[in-house]
């Protein structure tokens, strides 16, 4: 007997949306500032990757005149000004408080919710270091506050460079804080959210940032709940509710603090199968061997394509099995890191090369390096 109801049921389920987030990155290997068209143009070419509910840039060479401080950008939740009260009596306490102001914002652009978002020029009180680097007491100061105050979340803190995200599509993103008008910069780094597991909010949204580092990513960390404890441990606090999170953190932990390379983190993130371990030669086995075995909670399993900036290089990596995808270019002093040619092609419509890199594989390119295309070349 045919069941009707059930046939009418199956005929109405809505079909499930499958996307995937869009990322984009471009740099200048000279060091030349641009400004925000390619990236902005280039994200807006993948706009059907997105769904409107996260989006936001990283850019590198930003703040010139302040290149030496560390440049906190701090969102207040409802706009709460016991919140920012609170914060600026903590940063004074613990800072010299060089210059602050409002980020500049267009009231005319709509988008959702937004906090008020300020920006604060600092430097250590060098008598409140107590024998650690200033680039750890920063980090400790910058947990101390997402985990403790309300309301409060500081989501950029390096210098010379800031991130700017929001709930929205990274054009609008654009948009509300004038990128393209006001700001210049050798890396643009850019992302289009489409959330799957955590909440669209404005912490949420990528890049994920911790000193100089960022990161935009592709994908699901399945692995989340081990690399959080493991991070916890060396003092990284997961306060933003996403995944990618603690991809950022341990970037800095592994190749600020431990000094580690990428081609060596790479293999830490996305490291060959026990049974392809297997049959290396005994060197290759041995250091794969030793990195599975005292970095696993830092492998990240799951789904995944980043791509990771500092003042120096920009970083595209992908899982080993290519389950996101990535495609780099090159053309003159220009290298573009994306979620799709098409949208490298839409900015740079002669490259000199593409490439899709192989999976586990970083690709890097670095500020001032000789003959770059030469060596980029290597890796296609």
């Amino acid at each position: 007997m045919i069941d009707n109801r059930k046939i009418e049921s199956e005929r109405f389920l809505p079909d499930k949306d499958i996307e995937n987030c869009g990322l984009f990155g471009v740099m200048n290997t000279s060091g030349t500032r641009f400004g925000g068209e390619m990236a902005i143009n280039a994200i807006k070419n993948m706009k059907v990757r997105g769904n409107g509910l996260g989006g936001g840039f990283a850019i590198y060479g930003l703040y010139p005149q302040y290149k030496d401080y560390y440049a906190l950008h701090v969102m207040y939740e409802n706009k709460n000004d016991e919140a920012k009260k609170n914060a600026e009596q903590f940063l004074h306490e613990n800072f010299y408080v060089v210059y602050d102001e409002e980020i500049p914002t267009n009231p005319e652009v709509d988008v959702f919710c937004p906090p008020l978002v300020w920006r604060y020029f600092i430097t250590p009180h060098k008598k409140e270091i107590n024998g650690v680097s200033e680039d750890e007491y920063v980090i400790s100061r910058v947990m101390d506050m997402n985990k403790y105050m309300q309301d409060v979340y500081v989501f950029s803190s390096g210098k010379d460079m800031g991130v700017f995200k929001g709930v929205g599509f990274p054009e609008e993103i654009a948009d509300y804080f004038m990128l393209d008008k006001l700001y210049e910069g050798h890396i643009w780094t850019v992302h289009s959210r489409f959330p799957t597991n955590t909440p669209g909010w404005w912490g949420g949204a990528h890049p994920f940032s911790i000193l100089d580092w960022t990161v935009v990513h592709n994908g699901e960390i399945s692995s989340y709940g081990t690399n959080r404890r493991f991070l916890e441990l060396h003092n990284f606090y997961c306060t933003l509710y996403t995944d990618t999170e603690v991809m950022a953190y341990a970037v800095d932990l592994l190749m600020r603090r431990q000094k580690l390379p990428i081609e060596v983190v790479s293999k830490i993130f996305a490291p060959p199968m026990w049974n392809s371990i297997k049959y290396m030669k005994e060197r290759e086995k041995q250091l794969y061997t030793t990195l599975r075995m005292v970095y696993a909670p830092l492998l990240m399993n799951g789904p995944f394509t980043v791509v990771i900036a500092n003042q120096e290089e920009m970083i595209g990596l992908t899982d080993r099995i290519r389950l996101r995808p990535i495609t780099a270019g090159a053309k003159d002093d220009f290298v573009f890191l994306s979620s799709e040619e098409g949208a490298i092609r839409y900015v740079c419509p002669d490259l000199e090369l593409a490439w899709t890199p192989p999976g586990g594989e970083p690709v890097v390119a670095r500020l001032n390096s000789k003959d770059h295309l030469k060596s980029l070349n290597k890796s296609v």
